[in-house]
């Protein structure tokens, strides 16, 4: 699946972007971006793409999404005309990189960036609160803005009305901060899922614990056994490959640490409805892209083809953006 490099319009000087569309078709390809983003959309249904999670929304939808992460909102065809409005905010990690955005003040915050490597969708309570915070981001001027913001990810932060979209083995570099010793053990599974054998008495022994006292120590964590744990993050790694590489499905199948193609096959059908080569198919269809459409030519470039390249169009027919 081809996946495309956005062309974000944040500059140095930016601390953060705002791009406020209105009625806007959803026009673009599957693409990625080393920005965070916050995008919240209001009055129409669709598909949302966010790594190896695919789903529909309804009405509404605010999810946050880490650095390079592919992604893609599609709206239904019988909704086009419908009234909708979507609001997105992209911003740097550096913006939290310094002395002062690491005090322990702002350790949620870190947190809550850390956890968009696998994007977080916000409903409930949060969700009518943060679209409402949003809108005023798009109204305010000034420093107000800046204080809104850190108001916003303040709010997100502390949000238990979250979910978690792509899956544990599709971005790999993430340790979850929940505690020392789950970070531990967490971090040994993603760094050895892909080798054959992971046995749970060897990260059990790293921790100085029984097996019988790890499995209840990572059930209380992750609300899943240990092998069900190894078993998701092979198969999101899997996802990972299928979208990402030419690699077929054996080569898929041993890289992502599964000993045999028939298991591999029956497991990925089981947690994703479907077989490897059907769920490759099928994001190829989701990701198709009519380039006779695009609305903002040169926003889109494909990834192989980023050098010092920096494109972005001055002229938004129904879009406004605005630098922060």
């Amino acid at each position: 699946m081809q996946i495309y490099r956005e062309i974000t319009p944040l500059q140095d000087p930016d601390v953060y972007v705002i791009l406020d569309s209105v009625n806007n078709d959803f026009d673009y390809p599957i693409h990625n971006h080393p920005e965070f983003e916050l995008n919240l959309v209001m009055g129409c249904s669709g598909t949302r793409i966010v790594g190896d999670s695919t789903e529909m929304y309804y009405l509404q939808d605010l999810v946050l999404i880490g650095p390079y992460l592919f992604h893609k909102w599609d709206i239904d065809k019988s909704q086009e005309f419908n009234q909708h409005r979507v609001i997105t905010i992209q911003f740097k990690m550096d913006l939290f990189n310094s002395d002062f955005f690491r005090k322990s003040l702002f350790s949620k915050i870190r947190k809550l960036l850390q956890d968009a490597s696998r994007a977080i969708k916000f409903h409930g309570n949060t969700f009518n609160r943060a679209a409402e915070m949003m809108i005023g981001l798009t109204e305010n001027t000034g420093f107000s803005r800046m204080v809104q913001f850190l108001e916003l990810l303040d709010l997100l932060s502390s949000s238990r009305e979250t979910t978690f979209l792509a899956s544990e083995g599709f971005s790999p570099h993430a340790i979850p901060s929940k505690g020392n010793r789950i970070q531990i053990a967490y971090g040994y599974i993603l760094r050895n899922f892909h080798k054959k054998t992971v046995r749970i008495e060897d990260v059990a022994q790293l921790l100085n614990m029984s097996i019988s006292a790890f499995s209840h120590f990572f059930k209380k964590y992750t609300n899943k056994s240990f092998s069900q744990f190894l078993i998701d993050v092979r198969i999101g790694h899997a996802c990972k490959l299928l979208l990402e590489t030419d690699e077929d499905v054996r080569q898929v199948c041993y890289n992502s640490g599964f000993n045999n193609v028939a298991n591999f096959n029956r497991l990925f059908k089981k947690y994703r409805s479907c077989t490897p080569l059907e769920f490759r198919r099928r994001d190829l269809e989701k990701g198709a892209f009519d380039w006779t459409k695009q609305v903002t030519p040169g926003q889109f470039i494909p990834s192989e083809n980023i050098k010092n390249r920096v494109l972005w169009p001055s002229d938004f027919s129904t879009t406004r953006v605005m630098h922060v």
